[in-house]
């Protein structure tokens, strides 16, 4: 695609790497067929193809509008496009350029803005978030069913093993996941702990970022990435962890674009660097240890049951992380029910469901459909955004794939 940016952003390296994508699109509309909100919707505007358009304009000197902006904000940055593109346009980081850009041209006003601000300031505060959470969970059936969709029955994290092995890794707890469902750390702990792994959470570390920076403030969210950073370095420096471990999909999808959102810090772009090298999802800890699970898994008598898997976007299309999680629960005697459409967004997409509710709901209506229609008695995922938003529209359970894998081997019931 031909390119002629602004003098506001030509030189800039924004505009160097936005031009770097736009030149790859060779307007072939594969991303199309793809796209979520396309299918929903049918209009090009809604789709990756359209958005590239809107956002060359606006680089390019167009003065963007309200409308502008309506359609990059229906984006649920799910990046399936980028699964697609035979080109291999990184969408993703031309929208959040795009999409800062045109902020700062068109401000936000009223009641929108009011919201992306409490967004930005209350959910990536995990003490702030969990004594909400908890006041919410106390009063849960008084509250209209809105809140309670928001709002997920408290359940016992149970027991944490104590570090005592020499394999060692460092889990994030994250900003809502610890407050919304501690239970999914601790069973990754004992899952790990099963197979000679001790896991430990950092103190000082806490939301990676992810809502900041999709919320239009990249500045905060490298501030997250620093704190996060400076929270995990001493253990890095020493050498005395193999692994960085990411049990939410969508933490981990930002949290290995460290280098990328710190590239330009003198201070932090080698020290992130190395932190976003270290970075695992859980997913891929467990599978390198495949051979020891199921060395553990065969002295268990483990009943057969139908499970529904949802991949979330950020495992299969932000870190492309595909089947390996599939063979794990059935090496552990779940029989996988298969899931049409299984590449397409849940709509829960981080803050999407709060911004963005009519476009959401369709969204897991029609997930929860192909999810259920094989007749499957739970649904596994490995995001909590996914996994409380899934659990909202249904009464089949939904859960972490780890609290499956850890119930079968005997720790906390799932």
């Amino acid at each position: 695609m031909q390119t002629q940016l602004a003098d506001f952003i030509r030189d800039t390296p924004e505009g160097r790497e936005a031009e770097d994508i736009l030149r790859k699109c060779v307007h072939c509309g594969f991303c199309t067929a793809t796209c979520p909100t396309y299918q929903l919707l049918g209009d090009e505007l809604d789709g990756p193809r359209g958005r590239i358009y809107l956002i060359k304009q606006v680089l390019e000197g167009a003065e963007p509008t309200d409308k502008t902006r309506l359609h990059l904000d229906r984006c649920l940055t799910c990046r399936s496009c980028e699964s697609t593109c035979p080109s291999g346009v990184h969408y993703s980081r031309l929208l959040d350029i795009g999409r800062h850009v045109v902020d700062a041209r068109v401000p936000r006003q009223g009641a929108d803005k009011l919201t992306r601000r409490v967004l930005r300031e209350f959910v990536p505060r995990p003490a702030l978030f969990g004594v909400a959470m908890k006041a919410g969970q106390a009063v849960r059936r008084l509250l209209p069913k809105t809140l309670q969709a928001k709002v997920p029955e408290a359940r016992p994290a149970g027991r944490w093993p104590a570090a005592r092995h020499a394999r060692r890794v460092i889990a994030l707890a994250g900003c809502v996941q610890p407050a919304m469902a501690p239970s999914i750390n601790a069973a990754a702990a004992r899952v790990l702990d099963a197979l000679g792994i001790s896991m430990v959470e950092a103190a000082g570390a806490g939301c990676c970022g992810a809502v900041r920076f999709h919320l239009d403030d990249p500045d905060g969210a490298r501030a997250d990435a620093r704190r996060n950073i400076d929270a995990w370095w001493p253990e890095v420096e020493a050498g005395r962890i193999e692994a960085i471990v990411m049990t939410a999909s969508g933490c981990g999808s930002q949290v290995k674009d460290y280098a990328h959102l710190l590239q330009h810090d003198p201070a932090y772009a080698d020290k992130a660097r190395r932190v976003a090298a270290l970075t695992r999802d859980i997913g891929e800890v467990v599978a390198a240890e495949a051979d020891a699970l199921a060395a553990v898994l065969a002295a268990r008598s483990l009943p057969r049951q139908a499970l529904a898997w949802h991949a979330p976007c950020s495992l299969q299309h932000g870190q492309r992380i595909r089947g390996s999680v599939e063979k794990l629960l059935a090496a552990a005697g779940f029989e996988l029910t298969p899931v049409r459409d299984a590449h397409l967004c849940c709509g829960s997409a981080g803050t999407y469901s709060i911004l963005q509710p009519e476009l959401s709901e369709r969204l897991r209506a029609n997930k929860l459909d192909c999810l259920l229609e094989g007749g499957a008695a739970t649904i596994a995922s490995a995001n909590i955004g996914c996994i409380t938003h899934l659990q909202a529209g249904t009464g089949t359970p939904v859960r972490h794939w780890i609290e499956l894998i850890d119930a079968r081997l005997g720790g906390q019931p799932a």
